[in-house]
């Protein structure tokens, strides 16, 4: 506790507070959208304003929490990840054909969304401990067997959004290390063979047709491109400044499936319009610069690959979900950091930041 004002001096308030605005100007579209349901329970909402207090409590936690104790520990913590990645295959909840959750007194619990915190602590520790000029084909190799555990038993779930987001992690976390470009056109010839296997003999036909729809929206408007069909339609209807919050048509009459976790983005840009974007594109600004700062004035290599890493992480998730909105990428359910709804996947953006903002706050005092 005696360390408690040092803490708080050092604190970046700047960070939290873009971390905090996005949280409730997701919760303020989520109460929108409940608005627009028969029974106006507000249960979701309710349960959104829980998983932000929950997420909150943790980010301070893990803030004040030295995050040398978990490099220190992350063979465990790997080890225990990958024991609930598989232990969930046998006995959790599964949700429209994805069998990845633990469900604990009606709430659920997806490993696949912590998965993604471990793996960004176990490769910054693995990239931060080697020196990569040598024998650089043998470390990519080991970092490769690193997160081909985690995606395979995500992939397995089967939760394809997740192990997408799993790979894209251990590629930029291979990018950050300086890996040459031939490692990288090597790694892009096997992505295609492996597309190319299960293409033919893994995807079932509504994945195959969420990638014919992604090609032409148009094709199958009231079946299986009917959700980006919609979404665009809230997009474009926004304007400049939007209908008002409860008054989105798209979103209100029930047009927009899962309005609040996927399509959350073409919520906002429907009832805010381009200015509520332009809003939500500037807190993310404030937390990518405020990252980016930090790595400046950081003087161990773990605490640079794990900023960069839980930069990528946002980035990747907010590009991808964008882009599914705007008809720029196939849907496969990734939500917007900080804005869908969902516990757990809120819960680890706070957790994630948590550590980011204690890495910050080592860089600027001696414990």
């Amino acid at each position: 506790m005696n360390k408690f004002p040092q803490f708080l001096k050092n604190f970046d308030w700047a960070l939290f507070l873009a971390i905090f605005l996005l949280s409730s100007f997701g919760l303020m579209e989520i109460y929108s959208i409940a608005l627009g349901q028969e029974t106006a329970d507000l249960l979701n909402f309710k349960k959104q304003a829980v998983f932000i207090l929950i997420g909150l409590v943790l980010f301070f936690f893990f803030s004040f929490l030295d995050y040398n104790f978990l490099r220190n520990s992350i063979k465990y913590l790997y080890a225990g990840t990958a024991g609930f990645l598989a232990l969930v295959l046998f006995i959790g909840k599964t949700v429209r054909g994805t069998t990845g959750w633990f469900s604990i007194a009606g709430f659920g619990l997806q490993p696949a969304e912590f998965a993604k915190i471990i793996l960004i602590l176990t490769l910054a520790y693995f990239f931060s401990s080697r020196a990569l000029k040598i024998r650089p084909l043998k470390q990519l190799l080991a970092s490769a067997t690193i997160a081909a555990l985690f995606i395979g038993l995500t992939f397995l779930q089967p939760d394809f959004g997740s192990a997408i987001i799993l790979f894209l992690i251990w590629l930029s976390a291979i990018l950050f290390s300086g890996f040459g470009k031939k490692y990288f056109f090597a790694i892009g010839m096997i992505c295609v063979l492996i597309f190319c296997g299960l293409w033919f003999f893994h995807f079932q036909d509504y994945q195959k047709g969420r990638i014919f729809t992604f090609l032409d929206p148009n094709s199958n408007s009231l079946e299986s491109g009917y959700n980006i069909n919609q979404a665009l339609i809230a997009v474009g209807s926004g304007g400049l400044i939007g209908r008002g919050v409860g008054v989105g048509s798209q979103s209100q009459l029930k047009f927009l499936p899962e309005a609040q976790n996927d399509f959350i983005f073409a919520v906002i840009a429907e009832e805010l319009g381009f200015l509520g974007i332009l809003l939500v594109f500037f807190f993310y600004v404030i937390i990518f610069y405020r990252c980016l700062k930090a790595t400046q004035k950081i003087s161990n290599d773990f605490g640079i690959f794990f900023i960069l890493g839980a930069m990528g992480l946002i980035f990747i998730e907010m590009f991808i979900n964008i882009s599914m909105n705007l008809g720029l990428l196939p849907v496969v359910g990734i939500s917007l950091p900080f804005l869908s709804y969902g516990g757990s996947a809120i819960i680890s953006s706070f957790i994630l930041l948590g550590i980011v903002e204690n890495i910050i706050i080592k860089s600027k005092i001696n414990y």
